[in-house]
């Protein structure tokens, strides 16, 4: 975070967090007031809709003792179902519809033992209908309460219900009444526009003047148990349940506004330290943002950036500063030019060296070879000479183009289709014989074409195999060079030259610096040979691996990157 932001958070905290906690605790103080008075209204409101319900349920219970009086005392009745007189068939049906106007009931129906419709209030079709579980559901409901829903002409409806019995000529009779839900309960329930009465049963909702909504909140909730005695099957029964709801109180739009002047507030005061922190930040970090341009355009190459300041502040002590480490490092650089100067010098001055030594290596041993045979048969001089020659000419060529190269100080690498095996062979060739060294060559057939530098890579393999034979160190062994294809599936393959020694061998520790700058284990060496290996074959895209085991040998492998498509063809076979 820029310092700019963090002085913006700093005023805005500064800021907004004290108007936070007093809004925060001016609205829970009134929520708290309003909780409570609130949670008062809505207890006595509970208190009286439960007493309402009871009422309503004892109210039906009496209504139904009073007629069950009636029924044992009314002869008509009893020789209707006793009788069984065709006279008095007509008055049973009626009886229901009658009794129904009498005591007020919306739902009532008379049944016998076994569970028969005699006479029903409500629905005058249901006369002889077996409706046994009816009967027996409510009285065996908590209290001898229930909600069922009940047929009529026009459709159904939900009643409270209540159950009661008589015995008539040792018979047994059951009366079921009950008043509607929706047009008697409901109604008279719901006290006020806020809150609102329902009816829960299983897929329906009867409600009290409006919709139940989403938002309402369950302030009062009773169960009862609930029948459906509509439907011609065997009834089903489950849970309905009595819920008061509301659907908003003066706390809640009391809240609402005091959000609204709190937001408001908020924005206002965060607008204010928006812009004063601006400002402030504008001031403070316009001296900053001019002192990181100028440290931006510092550089090694460029240290004239003036720093100098006037101001007699922090910022100014702090430009100052700056100033004088401009100045300390300008004299540094220079001291550091000049250190690598010299230093670049000596490095190229060893690594000629080096070069040169490997160049003159071929040559020093062709006119040893002359030398022995002119002491012991000089009349093979010239054509020894003949056979030699072309070593000799190809040592000078190579030392030529070093010269070339070394002209530059930054030698350009001139990357050509180049046929690795002839270059081994030529080094091989060159190499010259010693007292129980043997010298192999195996060579992969139809190589893929590499394009890269010719003396770069013949400098590369030089170097290794003369690391090879001096590793020896005058003992019998072997040196063996060989190339093959490495396969890369969809892409162009890579050319690998392995050199191979039966020398002593690296340990671990010799391992961890044999490409440092100077280190050798050799008297006569100057430990820049590996060294310029690993630059030569970075310069030209390759990878270097080794294998070695103290006591048996080294193998280094040079993985060199393919051409754009072809093949270079070498000379078969190889040299012994």
């Amino acid at each position: 975070m820029t310092f700019r932001a963090r002085l913006l958070v700093s005023l805005g905290a500064v800021a907004l967090v004290p108007l936070l906690l007093l809004g925060y605790g001016v609205r829970r103080e009134v929520s708290d007031r309003f909780q409570a008075l609130e949670a008062e209204r809505l207890e006595s409101l509970v208190r009286r809709l439960e007493r309402d319900i009871d009422d309503e349920s004892a109210a039906i219970a009496a209504r139904l003792a009073t007629l069950t009086e009636v029924l044992r005392a009314d002869n008509r009745f009893r020789r209707a179902t006793i009788q069984h007189t065709n006279a008095d068939r007509s008055y049973l049906l009626d009886y229901g519809e009658n009794a129904v106007r009498m005591t007020g009931l919306d739902m009532l129906q008379i049944q016998d033992g076994s569970g028969r419709i005699l006479s029903s209030g409500h629905f005058r079709n249901a006369y002889d209908r077996v409706e046994a579980e009816l009967p027996r559901f409510v009285r065996a409901a908590p209290a001898g309460v229930a909600i069922a829903r009940a047929r009529t002409p026009e459709g159904s409806f939900l009643a409270l219900v209540r159950a009661d019995s008589f015995r008539l000529g040792g018979r047994r009779f059951t009366v079921v009444g009950g008043v509607s839900v929706e047009r008697r309960l409901l109604a008279r329930l719901a006290p006020g526009g806020q809150v609102g009465v329902f009816v829960l049963v299983p897929d329906d909702t009867i409600g009290s003047g409006r919709m139940l909504a989403a938002s309402d909140s369950v302030v009062w909730d009773r169960s009862l148990p609930f029948i459906d005695a509509s439907a011609s099957a065997v009834p089903t029964v489950g849970n309905a349940r009595v819920v008061v709801v509301q659907a908003g109180t003066p706390l809640a739009a009391l809240l609402r506004r005091l959000n609204i002047w709190l937001a408001a507030a908020l924005a206002g005061a965060g607008l204010v330290a928006l812009l004063a922190g601006g400002w402030a930040a504008t001031r403070l970090s316009r001296p900053l943002t001019a002192l990181a341009t100028k440290t931006r355009e510092l550089d090694l190459d460029r240290l004239d950036v003036d720093f100098s300041s006037d101001r007699r502040d922090e910022i100014g002590a702090l430009s100052r500063l700056l100033e004088a480490m401009t100045g300390r490092l300008r004299d540094s650089a220079g001291r550091l030019r000049e250190a690598e100067r010299r230093a670049t010098i000596g490095d190229l001055a060893r690594q000629v060296n080096h070069d040169i030594r490997n160049g003159l290596t071929p040559i020093r041993n062709v006119f040893r070879h002359l030398a022995e045979v002119a002491r012991d048969d000089p009349d093979r001089l010239g054509a020894v000479f003949a056979e030699r020659r072309g070593t000799v000419e190809s040592s000078i060529a190579y030392l030529e183009e070093l010269a070339t190269n070394y002209a530059r100080l930054s030698p350009r690498l001139r990357r050509d289709e180049c046929d690795v095996n002839a270059i081994v062979l030529e080094v091989v060739r060159d190499l010259g014989g010693a007292p129980g060294l043997v010298v192999r060559t195996e060579l992969a057939d139809e190589l893929p074409a590499v394009r890269t530098d010719t003396v770069v890579l013949r400098r590369i393999l030089e170097n290794l195999v003369g690391n090879a034979v001096e590793s020896l160190e005058g003992q019998p062994g072997s040196v063996t060079v060989a190339t093959r294809v490495v396969r890369a599936g969809s892409a162009a393959d890579s050319v690998s030259v392995a050199v191979s020694d039966t020398g002593r061998g690296m340990t671990e520790a010799e391992m961890e610096r044999a490409f440092d700058d100077f280190y050798t284990t050799k008297e006569a060496g100057i430990g820049l040979g590996l060294s310029i290996v690993r630059r030569l074959i970075a310069d030209l895209d390759g990878t270097l691996r080794i294998q070695t085991e103290p006591g048996v040998g080294t193998t280094f492998e040079v993985e060199l990157p393919p051409a754009r498509g072809g093949t270079v063809s070498h000379p078969e076979g190889g040299m012994p």
